[in-house]
């Protein structure tokens, strides 16, 4: 088994203004989440969090660190509520959707968090109950 890249040499390499807002998404996961797993997914070059979910833990959410901005990414996240609809994603990917920074923007800590929040009860609900929610919001195609 490979050793595991700690999150900062992921992000050694980012520019310093990318890195801040990555750095400070990280925290807000992390506070918002007690016992949330924090790993690199080193071939999506992301970090990725697992929630603790009874007996087992859910991926939930992902920072991405890119040249020009910095996402957070949300496993389930066409099933979040997002009625301002702010998520990105729709029409590109199925079911993953994301928040965008660049740099200047401000990291508004309450909304993440509550997205953050959001995403962990989606990734939580067992498979059935997603697919459930997906069928109901027209989105199990």
């Amino acid at each position: 088994m490979r050793d595991s890249i700690p999150p900062e040499a992921l992000l050694a390499d980012v520019p310093a203004p990318i890195r801040a807002i990555a750095e400070r998404l990280r925290g807000i996961v992390l506070e918002t989440v007690p016992g949330a797993a924090e790993r690199v997914r080193p071939g999506w070059r992301l970090i990725g969090y697992d929630a603790p979910s009874g007996r087992r833990s859910v991926y939930f959410a992902w920072v991405f660190p890119e040249a020009k901005h910095a996402h957070l990414g949300f496993v389930h996240g066409m099933l979040i509520e997002d009625p301002e609809g702010r998520l990105e994603g729709r029409g590109i990917t199925k079911r993953a959707r994301w928040l965008t920074w660049e740099p200047g923007e401000a990291v508004d800590e309450a909304l993440v968090a509550d997205y953050v929040r959001r995403a962990v009860a989606v990734s939580a609900l067992p498979r059935d109950e997603r697919f459930a929610l997906a069928m109901a919001l027209g989105e199990g195609r």
